[in-house]
């Protein structure tokens, strides 16, 4: 198997996982979590740039231009943490998979609203079939998917403003938790000075597994940058479902939450807007590699 494939699905197979992980803390609050996952990602983050013997570049690149641009990713990236861990640990794992399935169809509507990218014209057909499930949804239910709409929107504006940021996945990464390290820090002493955190008293197996959040954030995002720099952009797309489809698994019938016929409907919409998006963006991807070749053949 080529092993950028093997990386990215790898990073997507963790990252589909994550509700087991995050079930196990169920008992600790979610900004908790949160917190400690920023807090020990810095630390991995600082470990693995010692190590690749990094960090002097890392602040060499630094200005207040690049500090206001991952001060907002960071805060984007915290919030859609935040979202899904408090989706995952209220029962509702469908749902926060529902938010990373719409996700990419939310990307490219935030690249046409602020990029001025333009979509091929039947590129809006996918779009309008999600939205035509998230409607269904809505009326069904009486509400917005609100955990679904919120993951894949920060997560969408956090893509959107690292497409534009100038550094690189390892060293935007740790700037961005970095801004927003001494927050949680502040948040988890008060937490623990008022006798409520979970830090240290919660038994072992809580305490290990929160330090090990960091690892378990950071890991999956290094499998994803090497995958991803050795895999085409389509095979990427098609990867990138992984995560999403076995959160959906774990949700119905790991932790048996309900997927009702009303369900069914508005998902089946947006999974047929995924293969719609996804068959259409091959066949293009395609095409444009044949014509590439057939130029490549003329000049030679």
């Amino acid at each position: 198997m080529n092993k950028g494939i093997l990386y990215a699905a790898s990073a997507y197979t963790l990252w589909g996982v994550f509700p087991i992980y995050f079930k196990i803390l169920q008992a600790v609050p979610a900004l908790q979590i949160v917190a400690h996952r920023v807090i020990w990602s810095v630390i991995f983050l600082a470990l693995v740039l010692f190590l690749r013997r990094d960090f002097s570049n890392f602040i060499s690149n630094i200005d207040p231009g690049i500090l206001t641009v991952f001060a907002i990713s960071g805060v984007l990236l915290s919030l859609n943490w935040l979202v899904y861990v408090w989706g995952v640990n209220a029962g509702r794992v469908v749902e926060t998979s529902l938010g990373y399935f719409i996700n990419p169809l939310v990307s490219v509507l935030l690249g046409v609203i602020f990029l001025r990218e333009r979509l091929r014209a039947f590129q809006w057909v996918p779009v309008g079939l999600a939205a035509a499930g998230v409607a269904y949804l809505t009326l069904n239910y009486g509400s917005l998917p609100w955990i679904a709409l919120a993951l894949a929107f920060t997560f969408g504006l956090y893509g959107l403003m690292r497409k534009v940021a100038p550094l690189g996945s390892l060293h935007g990464l740790t700037l961005e938790t970095m801004v927003v390290f001494l927050p949680a820090l502040v948040y988890l002493l008060v937490q623990e000075r008022q006798g409520v955190g979970a830090f240290g008293h919660s038994g072992p197996t809580t305490l290990i597994l929160l330090v090990l959040t960091g690892a378990v954030t950071v890991i999956p995002l290094l499998l994803f940058a090497s995958g991803a720099r050795r895999v085409p952009l389509s095979t990427v797309g098609l990867l990138q479902f992984i995560a999403p489809t076995l959160q959906f698994l774990s949700g119905v019938f790991l932790f048996g939450e309900p997927f009702t016929q009303a369900r069914l409907v508005g998902f089946s919409l947006i999974w047929l807007a995924l293969i719609v998006f996804t068959a259409e963006n091959l066949l293009n991807w395609r095409k444009t590699q044949g014509n590439t070749s057939i130029d490549q053949n003329q000049r030679g």
